[in-house]
């Protein structure tokens, strides 16, 4: 992490060496199901076995856990494209939240200055900052339906979709998903949850609908995974 933003150290024992050849090339974002002290508490806690990069709590405070060089245990059993040891080739942050309310403003912009930074350092493109619901969509929710992507998407630093609706399939969806990184070893209804989550937060539950079809692929066309990124 650059000097340029003001970091607290608070060392995990929980990490390890990165592991292969490939570099780092995208940052997962959690949010902790807990308030800032029990979190902190959780990850640095040999016992639990798990770790993040940086906690960042709801005044806008930034915690470094593990270094950048090092495999933190954030991302478990995870997959994007053809990577199925996300940890090797992720940053990972936490956002203290419970994850049934909005993330602070201050979160929110330390969150920002954070991605900004790391996004710089290694060139890692906005379509590369995911969710953990998208790495593992048959087990996780976060950061969930309360987290702002808009912000993100507006200071540079995420996607974000325009489309038309078109014919549905779930066959075609579920390829174009798999085509964008989406593990196509999971469920429809796994990857729908995690598309919207994502792509269309608020959007009503039921099953796969027009506009699915058509942000489907839009982000398959314009953001297909490809291993040399």
């Amino acid at each position: 992490m650059t000097d340029a933003l003001d970091c607290i150290a608070h060392p995990s024992p929980n990490h390890g060496p990165r592991k292969g050849e490939g570099a780092v090339d995208m940052i997962i974002l959690h949010y902790t199901a807990m308030e800032t002290g029990p979190a902190l508490e959780r990850l640095c806690d040999p016992e639990w076995e798990v770790s993040c990069h940086y906690l960042i709590c709801p005044q806008g405070q930034i915690f470094q856990l593990v270094p950048e060089d090092r495999r933190a245990w954030h991302a478990g059993r995870a997959r994007w494209g053809d990577v199925r040891d996300v940890n090797s080739r992720s940053i990972g942050i936490e956002l203290a939240n419970l994850g049934d309310h909005p993330f602070a403003h201050r979160q929110m912009e330390a969150l920002i200055a954070l991605v900004g930074d790391i996004r710089a350092r290694h060139s890692i493109p906005p379509e590369r900052v995911l969710a953990h619901s998208d790495i593992a969509p048959d087990r996780k929710t976060d950061p969930g339906a309360r987290f702002d992507w808009g912000r993100l998407v507006r200071a540079g630093h995420a996607i974000a979709l325009r489309a038309e609706p078109r014919s549905m399939d779930e066959e075609a969806f579920g390829a174009a998903l798999a085509r964008a990184g989406y593990d196509p070893e999971q469920s429809m209804a796994c990857l729908l949850a995690a598309f919207r989550l994502r792509h269309r937060p608020g959007a009503a539950a039921g099953p796969l609908d027009a506009m699915d079809m058509g942000l489907a692929h839009e982000l398959a066309s314009r953001f297909p995974f490809s291993a040399a990124d």
